[in-house]
């Protein structure tokens, strides 16, 4: 039961103690410790000061980046646009392009005929004037083989030409 029953000079020595080690960690502990407790606070709130800025900047770098994605994303489509136009306008150029070349063609291939066709005609009929001449020749010989006959038949062809 003695464990139970402080003794009063135990309690005294015990509060004197207590007393001595109170006063000897106010005047040498205690302030190192308050200041590196508030030491503490104050770096932990500047850190969640400086997580919250960079929270708040993060965020406005996402929305900016969210941005410039959308822009990105409409300036691809405008090149894209442009591009599609310009090759559209440069596959209808060829084209039309084209169609002149090969109307221009055309149109030379049917002259060239022309004047293939008038110069075959031409040659068909000097040949057929060569043919009918020399046909003519030999039926005059055949016909005028004396003297007498060539005589009568030049008188004739004179005759003929001064009357016209």
């Amino acid at each position: 039961m003695d464990l139970l029953q402080p003794d009063l000079g135990l309690f005294v020595w015990t509060l004197v103690a207590f007393l001595i080690v109170f006063l000897i960690l106010k005047k040498y502990a205690w302030k190192p410790i308050l200041n590196s407790l508030n030491e503490r606070e104050k770096n932990i709130a500047d850190s969640i000061a400086s997580a919250e800025r960079v929270k708040a900047e993060m965020a406005t770098m996402q929305a900016e980046n969210q941005k410039i994605m959308a822009e990105a994303r409409e300036e691809r489509t405008q090149m894209l646009k442009e591009a599609k136009e310009l090759k559209d306008k440069i596959v209808n150029d060829a084209k039309e392009q084209a169609k002149t070349e090969a109307a221009k063609i055309m149109a030379d291939a049917r002259v060239q005929i022309d004047h293939l066709k008038m110069a075959a005609m031409t040659e068909v009929k000097n040949e057929v004037a060569n043919l009918a001449l020399q046909v003519a020749e030999k039926v005059i010989r055949k016909n005028l083989s004396s003297d007498a006959d060539q005589s009568a038949f030049a008188k004739k062809l004179a005759e003929e030409v001064s009357l016209n």
